[in-house]
Protein backbone atom coordinates (compact mmCIF):
# COMPACT_ATOMS: atom_id res chain seq x y z
CA UNK A 1 0.00 0.00 0.00
CA UNK A 2 1.06 3.25 -1.03
CA UNK A 3 1.21 6.10 1.78
CA UNK A 4 3.03 8.33 0.38
CA UNK A 5 0.80 12.39 1.17
CA UNK A 6 1.86 13.08 -2.65
CA UNK A 7 0.60 10.09 -3.83
CA UNK A 8 -3.06 10.25 -2.12
CA UNK A 9 -3.16 14.19 -3.22
CA UNK A 10 -2.50 13.03 -6.74
CA UNK A 11 -5.31 10.39 -6.21
CA UNK A 12 -7.98 12.80 -4.83
CA UNK A 13 -6.87 15.63 -7.13
CA UNK A 14 -7.91 12.96 -10.26
CA UNK A 15 -11.32 11.66 -8.37
CA UNK A 16 -12.10 14.83 -8.26
CA UNK A 17 -11.39 16.28 -11.73
CA UNK A 18 -13.73 13.28 -12.50
CA UNK A 19 -16.27 14.22 -10.10
CA UNK A 20 -16.17 17.78 -11.65
CA UNK A 21 -16.48 16.45 -15.21
CA UNK A 22 -19.29 14.19 -15.02
CA UNK A 23 -21.33 16.83 -13.12
CA UNK A 24 -20.47 19.31 -16.13
CA UNK A 25 -21.17 17.12 -18.75
CA UNK A 26 -24.39 16.10 -16.89
CA UNK A 27 -25.75 19.48 -16.66
CA UNK A 28 -25.15 20.18 -19.87
CA UNK A 29 -26.62 16.61 -21.26
CA UNK A 30 -30.04 18.36 -18.92
CA UNK A 31 -29.65 21.27 -20.77
CA UNK A 32 -29.32 19.78 -24.31
CA UNK A 33 -32.15 17.61 -23.57
CA UNK A 34 -34.46 20.47 -22.55
CA UNK A 35 -33.86 22.46 -25.76
CA UNK A 36 -34.32 19.19 -27.82
CA UNK A 37 -37.55 18.85 -25.63
CA UNK A 38 -39.14 22.42 -26.16
CA UNK A 39 -37.68 22.63 -29.46
CA UNK A 40 -39.77 19.95 -30.80
CA UNK A 41 -42.79 21.24 -28.83
CA UNK A 42 -42.62 24.55 -29.40
CA UNK A 43 -42.83 23.32 -33.31
CA UNK A 44 -45.94 21.08 -32.95
CA UNK A 45 -48.06 22.66 -29.92
CA UNK A 46 -50.22 25.13 -30.79
CA UNK A 47 -49.94 27.70 -27.92
CA UNK A 48 -45.66 27.48 -27.93
CA UNK A 49 -46.55 27.95 -31.71
CA UNK A 50 -47.56 30.99 -31.17
CA UNK A 51 -45.15 32.45 -28.44
CA UNK A 52 -42.44 31.87 -31.28
CA UNK A 53 -44.69 33.70 -33.79
CA UNK A 54 -44.64 36.10 -31.72
CA UNK A 55 -41.37 38.91 -32.93
CA UNK A 56 -41.74 41.31 -29.80
CA UNK A 57 -42.15 37.88 -26.98
CA UNK A 58 -38.90 36.35 -29.24
CA UNK A 59 -37.14 39.50 -28.22
CA UNK A 60 -37.87 40.08 -24.59
CA UNK A 61 -36.96 36.18 -24.43
CA UNK A 62 -33.76 37.04 -26.39
CA UNK A 63 -32.57 39.58 -23.89
CA UNK A 64 -33.69 37.43 -20.99
CA UNK A 65 -31.19 35.03 -22.28
CA UNK A 66 -28.38 37.65 -22.57
CA UNK A 67 -29.18 38.15 -19.16
CA UNK A 68 -28.87 34.91 -17.95
CA UNK A 69 -26.00 33.65 -19.95
CA UNK A 70 -24.32 37.04 -18.15
CA UNK A 71 -25.21 36.29 -14.85
CA UNK A 72 -23.95 32.69 -15.40
CA UNK A 73 -20.60 33.83 -16.87
CA UNK A 74 -20.24 35.90 -13.58
CA UNK A 75 -18.72 33.27 -10.93
CA UNK A 76 -18.85 34.11 -7.62
CA UNK A 77 -17.38 32.05 -4.99
CA UNK A 78 -20.53 31.05 -3.13
CA UNK A 79 -22.72 31.09 -6.19
CA UNK A 80 -25.96 29.10 -5.36
CA UNK A 81 -26.21 25.65 -7.13
CA UNK A 82 -30.31 26.19 -7.31
CA UNK A 83 -30.07 29.83 -8.93
CA UNK A 84 -27.26 28.53 -11.52
CA UNK A 85 -28.94 25.84 -12.55
CA UNK A 86 -32.51 27.35 -13.01
CA UNK A 87 -30.62 29.98 -15.03
CA UNK A 88 -29.19 27.23 -17.33
CA UNK A 89 -32.35 25.39 -17.54
CA UNK A 90 -34.04 28.46 -18.72
CA UNK A 91 -31.64 29.12 -21.07
CA UNK A 92 -31.75 26.18 -22.51
CA UNK A 93 -35.54 26.49 -22.46
CA UNK A 94 -35.50 29.77 -24.46
CA UNK A 95 -32.97 28.21 -26.98
CA UNK A 96 -35.43 25.64 -27.46
CA UNK A 97 -38.26 28.21 -28.66
CA UNK A 98 -35.63 29.45 -31.04
CA UNK A 99 -34.53 25.92 -32.41
CA UNK A 100 -37.73 25.35 -33.17
CA UNK A 101 -37.55 26.70 -36.77
CA UNK A 102 -35.37 24.05 -37.48
CA UNK A 103 -38.42 21.72 -37.55
CA UNK A 104 -39.98 23.93 -40.65
CA UNK A 105 -36.78 24.37 -42.56
CA UNK A 106 -35.18 20.60 -42.29
CA UNK A 107 -36.05 17.13 -43.00
CA UNK A 108 -36.15 14.69 -39.65
CA UNK A 109 -33.75 12.61 -41.47
CA UNK A 110 -31.45 15.46 -41.54
CA UNK A 111 -31.70 16.88 -38.23
CA UNK A 112 -31.89 13.35 -36.72
CA UNK A 113 -28.47 12.35 -38.79
CA UNK A 114 -26.93 16.20 -37.49
CA UNK A 115 -27.49 15.60 -33.72
CA UNK A 116 -26.34 11.79 -33.97
CA UNK A 117 -23.08 13.14 -35.66
CA UNK A 118 -22.78 16.09 -33.49
CA UNK A 119 -22.89 13.77 -30.12
CA UNK A 120 -20.19 11.87 -31.24
CA UNK A 121 -17.89 14.74 -32.39
CA UNK A 122 -18.64 16.47 -29.30
CA UNK A 123 -17.60 13.38 -27.38
CA UNK A 124 -14.18 12.90 -29.39
CA UNK A 125 -13.25 16.24 -29.07
CA UNK A 126 -14.21 16.76 -25.50
CA UNK A 127 -12.14 13.14 -24.91
CA UNK A 128 -9.12 15.27 -26.71
CA UNK A 129 -9.41 18.36 -24.48
CA UNK A 130 -9.41 16.57 -21.70
CA UNK A 131 -6.20 14.31 -22.17
CA UNK A 132 -3.87 16.20 -24.17
CA UNK A 133 -0.97 17.42 -22.52
CA UNK A 134 -0.42 20.02 -25.24
CA UNK A 135 -1.82 24.23 -24.72
CA UNK A 136 -4.69 24.73 -26.53
CA UNK A 137 -5.06 28.37 -25.52
CA UNK A 138 -3.49 29.66 -28.58
CA UNK A 139 -5.82 27.64 -30.88
CA UNK A 140 -8.48 28.88 -28.61
CA UNK A 141 -8.15 32.48 -29.06
CA UNK A 142 -7.39 32.15 -33.33
CA UNK A 143 -10.79 30.38 -33.46
CA UNK A 144 -12.71 33.39 -31.29
CA UNK A 145 -11.00 35.90 -33.83
CA UNK A 146 -12.25 33.51 -36.99
CA UNK A 147 -15.50 32.81 -34.98
CA UNK A 148 -15.93 37.48 -35.34
CA UNK A 149 -14.58 37.06 -38.89
CA UNK A 150 -17.33 34.45 -39.50
CA UNK A 151 -20.29 36.30 -37.80
CA UNK A 152 -19.36 39.26 -39.83
CA UNK A 153 -19.47 37.44 -43.24
CA UNK A 154 -22.51 35.90 -42.06
CA UNK A 155 -23.71 39.39 -41.26
CA UNK A 156 -23.37 39.77 -44.80
CA UNK A 157 -24.71 36.88 -46.03
CA UNK A 158 -28.25 37.72 -44.47
CA UNK A 159 -28.30 40.53 -47.55
CA UNK A 160 -26.07 38.19 -50.34
CA UNK A 161 -28.31 34.78 -49.55
CA UNK A 162 -25.89 32.59 -50.98
CA UNK A 163 -26.80 29.15 -50.60
CA UNK A 164 -22.66 28.68 -51.49
CA UNK A 165 -21.49 31.15 -48.94
CA UNK A 166 -23.58 29.42 -46.53
CA UNK A 167 -22.56 25.84 -47.17
CA UNK A 168 -18.24 26.78 -47.37
CA UNK A 169 -18.95 28.78 -44.25
CA UNK A 170 -20.34 25.98 -42.73
CA UNK A 171 -17.54 24.09 -42.87
CA UNK A 172 -15.27 26.59 -41.19
CA UNK A 173 -17.80 26.97 -38.51
CA UNK A 174 -17.91 23.40 -37.97
CA UNK A 175 -13.70 23.83 -37.43
CA UNK A 176 -14.27 26.65 -35.28
CA UNK A 177 -16.47 25.39 -32.35
CA UNK A 178 -14.33 21.42 -32.74
CA UNK A 179 -11.23 23.79 -31.48
CA UNK A 180 -13.58 25.71 -29.03
CA UNK A 181 -14.91 22.35 -27.88
CA UNK A 182 -11.79 20.85 -27.56
CA UNK A 183 -10.35 24.33 -25.99
CA UNK A 184 -13.09 25.11 -23.36
CA UNK A 185 -13.24 21.30 -21.89
CA UNK A 186 -9.30 22.26 -21.45
CA UNK A 187 -9.49 25.19 -20.25
CA UNK A 188 -12.37 24.14 -17.10
CA UNK A 189 -9.96 21.68 -16.28
CA UNK A 190 -7.46 23.72 -15.27
CA UNK A 191 -9.54 26.20 -13.88
CA UNK A 192 -10.63 23.44 -11.71
CA UNK A 193 -7.50 22.63 -10.89
CA UNK A 194 -6.84 26.77 -10.36
CA UNK A 195 -9.85 27.34 -8.62
CA UNK A 196 -11.66 24.18 -7.10
CA UNK A 197 -11.11 24.87 -3.58
CA UNK A 198 -11.78 28.66 -3.57
CA UNK A 199 -15.30 28.44 -5.49
CA UNK A 200 -18.01 26.17 -5.42
CA UNK A 201 -17.30 23.10 -8.15
CA UNK A 202 -21.01 22.45 -8.85
CA UNK A 203 -21.21 26.31 -9.83
CA UNK A 204 -18.32 26.41 -11.53
CA UNK A 205 -19.79 22.96 -13.49
CA UNK A 206 -23.01 24.62 -14.39
CA UNK A 207 -20.54 27.90 -16.18
CA UNK A 208 -18.33 25.44 -17.88
CA UNK A 209 -22.00 23.49 -18.78
CA UNK A 210 -23.07 26.73 -20.28
CA UNK A 211 -19.83 26.98 -22.44
CA UNK A 212 -20.11 23.29 -23.62
CA UNK A 213 -23.64 23.47 -24.52
CA UNK A 214 -22.93 26.30 -26.86
CA UNK A 215 -20.09 24.95 -28.27
CA UNK A 216 -22.13 21.96 -28.66
CA UNK A 217 -25.58 23.72 -30.23
CA UNK A 218 -23.48 25.37 -32.94
CA UNK A 219 -21.93 21.95 -33.91
CA UNK A 220 -25.54 20.75 -34.30
CA UNK A 221 -26.49 23.76 -36.19
CA UNK A 222 -23.92 23.91 -38.75
CA UNK A 223 -23.51 20.10 -39.03
CA UNK A 224 -27.23 20.29 -39.88
CA UNK A 225 -26.84 22.89 -41.93
CA UNK A 226 -24.49 20.57 -44.33
CA UNK A 227 -26.46 18.15 -44.74
CA UNK A 228 -29.65 20.06 -45.49
CA UNK A 229 -27.81 21.97 -47.82
CA UNK A 230 -25.67 19.23 -49.02
CA UNK A 231 -28.41 16.35 -49.40
CA UNK A 232 -31.11 18.80 -51.06
CA UNK A 233 -33.25 18.60 -48.15
CA UNK A 234 -34.86 21.59 -47.47
CA UNK A 235 -38.18 21.67 -46.50
CA UNK A 236 -39.99 24.42 -49.05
Amino acid sequence: MNNDPMFDKSRGLVSGTNSFFTKMYGYMACAVAVSAVVAYLAAHVPALVAIVANPIVMMILFILQMVLAFSMSALKPNQSIARSLTALMGFATIEGLFLSGIFYVYAAVDITKAFVSAAVMFAVLAVMGHTTKKDLSGIGRQALAALIALIIVSIINIFLKSTMISYVFSFIGLVIFAALTAWDTQRFKQMYYEYGTQVNPDALAITGALELYLDFINIFLYLLQIFGIGGSNNRD
